[in-house]
């Protein structure tokens, strides 16, 4: 079998329409996932007993279950319980936060609570308030650590928008498929779609390293 690069080129505008919506998925969710994440990470690290525990059943709950069944609960389900309408982009997006904030706390709290206690405790001798603590002394150096395993989780949720086909959400995969279905050439289409991703996930590496690069500790 020949491989037809003429058919990836007329494929072209359909897969970088993909593109897009699937950058556009990952990254609105991602933005919810750290305000999600941080608050349930510092709730794990620094809440009372209630916050604490709160925080700990959210996480257990979504690290728990698979992301394409929250995505289905929030399109299916989610709408019959509330008496609302959930458009599919809408459930992806709340997917990715939902999901990608379980992830973030553990990360958040393992770096606040790495950063050596003594510099909370000489914060506090000087009179500051927690938060300004958090924000002041430990989050600077916490951030630092959490770069890599954030990276890392930034990249998941990326290619788990592919998982958002069983909705109909035409992301990259989504549009890869019905074009298949069209023309037939699988292993063009696949190839393609396979090397978006690749040049996705690349970009924020690179991107992730820089950032790591400038802010590492000496």
């Amino acid at each position: 079998m020949d491989f037809e690069w003429s058919v990836i080129w007329q494929a072209l505008p359909e897969l970088l329409k993909g593109a897009r919506l699937t950058v556009l998925i990952a990254l609105a969710g991602l933005a919810g996932g750290l305000m999600i994440g941080f608050a349930a990470g510092l709730a794990r690290a620094y809440g009372n007993a209630v916050l604490n525990a709160i925080a700990l059943a959210y996480i257990e709950l979504i690290r728990g279950t698979p992301i394409i069944v929250q995505v289905m609960f929030i399109y299916f389900a989610l709408p019959i319980l509330a008496n609302v309408r959930i458009y599919p982009l809408a459930a992806a997006i709340m997917a990715i936060i939902v999901n990608a904030g379980a992830y973030i706390a553990e990360i958040v709290r393992g770096s606040f609570l790495s950063v050596h206690r003594g510099l909370r405790e000489a914060g506090l001798a000087l009179g500051l308030p927690l938060w300004k603590v958090l924000l002041y002394i430990i989050g600077p150096l916490a951030f630092r650590r959490m770069i890599p395993a954030l990276g890392n989780q930034f990249i998941v949720s990326l290619k788990d928008t592919s998982l958002f086909i069983v909705i109909g959400v035409g992301e990259l995969t989504r549009q890869g498929q019905e074009i298949m279905a069209a023309n037939f050439r699988a292993v063009e289409i696949w190839s393609a779609v396979a090397m978006f991703y690749l040049i996705m996930t690349g970009a924020l590496t690179l991107i992730l390293r820089m950032t790591e690069k400038r802010m590492r500790i000496l």
